[in-house]
């Protein structure tokens, strides 16, 4: 099961979630033999990178984040 697919986090991946939509659209018979799988797929794929990238850059600026705190924490140690 995927998240919401329709959101401003998975812009990059939005024709692949097209073609999937529109492979649902064809009814459930055509889903039910598998044939929306392969798409299905690539969106998942599509849809783990796009976090990989979220992710990492969280990470990053957590991290600038995270130094900057301990420096100010450590000028107020230094000068108290």
């Amino acid at each position: 099961m995927h998240p919401h697919l329709h959101t401003k986090n998975n812009r990059g991946c939005e024709d692949v979630m097209r073609a999937l939509d529109e492979c649902h659209d064809e009814g459930f018979i055509h889903k039910l033999f598998g044939n929306c799988n392969n798409i299905k797929t690539e969106v998942n794929k599509c849809l783990r990178a796009a976090r990989l990238e979220r992710t990492a850059k969280n990470r990053e600026e957590a991290k600038k984040k995270r130094e900057k705190t301990m420096a100010i924490w450590k000028d107020i140690d230094e000068n108290s």
